[in-house]
């Protein structure tokens, strides 16, 4: 089962072409809140918290995707950014802050396909740390008390079931993107 999106997911999309920035923003409006900024100025004013994707043309007017991205490194956010641009990979990527990369032209597919990607990698880290703290009141708990109270404690039955179902949902994830989790 691949990830699906959330209702609830921001994306800006970062484009100085108009047309492709407008159709970029009805191919994914249906599933997620799109913002759309045609500029490096406009950009730095819709970053806020609660953009959850960025996707980000490389060559911009103003301020370039690059400078964006050091905006978003400086503030803290915590979101995922692929760079959608015609500009060629070279080896300066190695120093970005990104999590993928798309050579223009972009076909639809490949568009969608990297935003639910970027918001199960996203989902997939928010997952990681419920399933930590979880494991760590697991712990404490078998260590603290005996066979028997934890057996009889709906408390502890719930906190097992969701360790369960976290584990599961990960596995998913990284099923669906296994060249994300290899080790």
């Amino acid at each position: 089962m691949s990830p699906t999106p959330e209702s609830d997911t921001t994306v800006l999309v970062v484009e100085d072409e108009r047309a492709t920035a407008e159709g970029y923003a009805r191919l994914l409006e249906a599933d997620y809140d799109v913002r759309v900024a045609y500029d490096g100025e406009q950009a730095l004013d819709a970053l806020e918290e609660t953009v959850d994707v960025v996707l980000l043309d490389r060559r911009i007017p103003g301020l370039s995707g690059v400078d964006v991205l050091d905006v978003i490194e400086d503030r803290g956010l915590d979101c995922r950014v692929a760079l959608v641009t015609a500009v060629a990979p070279d080896y300066d990527i190695l120093e970005l802050g990104i999590d993928d990369y798309l050579t223009k032209p972009v076909g639809a597919k490949n568009l969608e396909a990297t935003v639910e990607k970027l918001c199960a990698l996203d989902e997939h880290e928010r997952l990681q740390r419920e399933l930590s703290s979880a494991r760590v009141k697991r712990n404490v708990l078998e260590v603290e008390k005996d066979e028997n109270e934890l057996a009889n404690s709906d408390e502890f039955a719930r906190l097992v079931e969701r360790i369960e179902t976290l584990e599961s949902r990960l596995t998913e994830i990284e099923d669906a993107y296994p060249a994300h989790f290899e080790t």
